[in-house]
């Protein structure tokens, strides 16, 4: 036995989050899914997709940046014609990944040139070195952000009358919550066209019939589930909070005019995903969308993330193909297009709503399940080769590489650095960065 293993074994273990976080009893934190980071390139010829990115600072106090992601079939600069902007946020349990990570650089920068849209990924704090609601706190700065047009290609391109918000997972959590801000006082006068959330994190102080029953295998544990947000609260809320599940009186305060919400069939967290949409269906919206702006999205034979980690799969394929017509709907033609809501104060059997019996005619038909795949779900999570934690040669390599790029930050300050990632905005950055925030920047979400 290895002596890593050992310590997990003898209980130097003070909360396991495998595959994604753990938390020694000395407080030490190993970050366990990750990827590798991936520089920006206002060269659209360097993307595979013909998009070019930039980094942006949004709150260097707090340490807030954002990845922008504009395609090169955008039109040009000043034209009547503008792109719908969708500001993204990552998954990761809370606690893990980037906006600057392999993984959700290649999401981003595919999901801006299938929709012709211009995409904010924001790099938010990460519990739990910083605890929720430090992260939703962040995407409320980066939706603001947005909305004051105030980057160079906001103002040239985007279109605020089509702003969207998106995430996955923890991402997709964090998205509902900051719609559900943009909805309230503070809002002003943010109009919010459409909410995506992908696979979402949502919970509650019991089990749903479905999921007590639960037997089948999934990446997300139904031991964890319930020791995650304690964990990312830092122990200020528990299971019953009603910020992971959400009361329909809450759901109704929405002034987004549609949404999409999607869930995987072998996903431990499905049925969290598809009561939100139930709630959905069941009110009326502040904002004017109702039930029939409610699109439920379900990838048959899938489980959580797995569009990440398999982007050429069909389902994968299909998944995005779903969010990109979701996007460049309009609201009218998605109302017309899109079938009854459930009856308000009426929500479907959870635990009866298996693939089997959809195909049986017994699920809504608004719920499309998209094709099993060709070959078996692959737990890439646990044996993908971007998310092994690098060892021997190649870890002395990547983490003597990163300690040259942060030496260099330190010394010419992080101004330089945003002037090489964006030659074209150097009045943005009127003083450097410190010391500490750029190390922030590049290593808080790859150690």
């Amino acid at each position: 036995m290895s002596m890593h293993a050992q310590k997990i074994a003898d209980g130097d273990v003070a909360i396991d989050l495998h595959p994604f976080i753990r938390k020694y009893n000395d407080g030490r934190v190993e970050r366990i899914l990750r990827s590798s980071f991936v520089p920006a390139s206002e060269d659209p010829a360097a993307s595979r997709g013909g998009v070019a990115t930039r980094d942006v600072i949004i709150d260097e106090r707090n340490g807030v940046f954002a990845r922008l992601f504009l395609p090169s079939a955008a039109p040009a600069a000043g034209s009547r014609r503008r792109l719908p902007v969708i500001l993204y946020i990552h998954g990761g349990s809370f606690c893990t990944e980037s906006a600057f990570c392999r993984t959700y650089h290649r999401y981003a920068a595919s999901l801006a040139s299938r929709a012709g849209a211009l995409v904010v990924s924001v790099e938010y704090r990460l519990a739990p070195e910083h605890p929720v609601p430090a992260a939703h706190d962040d995407a409320w700065a980066a939706l603001r952000w947005v909305a004051s047009l105030s980057d160079p290609w906001l103002a040239n391109y985007a279109d605020p009358s089509r702003t969207f918000i998106a995430g996955d997972s923890a991402g997709g959590h964090i998205a509902y919550r900051t719609a559900v801000r943009a909805a309230s006082r503070e809002g002003g006068d943010i109009g919010i066209e459409g909410l995506i959330i992908i696979h979402p994190y949502f919970w509650g102080a019991r089990m749903l019939p479905s999921e007590a029953a639960w037997d089948g295998e999934s990446v997300i544990k139904p031991h964890q589930v319930g020791e995650l947000w304690p964990f990312v609260t830092s122990g200020k809320a528990g299971n019953d909070d009603p910020w992971i599940d959400p009361p329909v009186e809450e759901v109704a305060s929405l002034t987004c005019r549609r949404a999409l919400v999607a869930v995987a069939e072998k996903d431990f967290l499905r049925d969290r995903g598809r009561l939100l949409a139930a709630r959905m269906r069941g009110c009326a919206w502040a904002g004017g969308g109702d039930g029939r702006n409610v699109t439920l999205v379900e990838s048959e034979g899938e489980d959580h993330g797995f569009h990440l980690y398999s982007p050429l799969r069909a389902t994968s394929r299909r998944l995005m193909e779903s969010v990109v017509r979701f996007i460049n709907e309009r609201s009218a033609a998605a109302a017309v297009a899109a079938t009854s809501p459930w009856p308000a104060g009426v929500l479907p059997e959870l635990h009866e709503c298996s693939p089997s019996r959809a195909r049986k005619g017994k699920m809504s038909k608004a719920q499309p399940l998209l094709s099993v795949p060709s070959r078996p779900y692959q737990g890439v999570f646990l044996n993908g080769p971007d998310l092994q934690a690098p060892r021997g040669p190649s870890a002395m390599k990547i983490n003597n590489a990163l300690t040259v790029g942060l030496d260099k930050a330190s010394k010419r300050g992080f101004g330089s650095f945003a002037t090489w990632a964006n030659p074209n905005n150097r009045r943005a950055i009127k003083r450097p960065l410190s010391a500490s925030v750029s190390r922030n920047i590049v290593a808080k979400n790859f150690f």
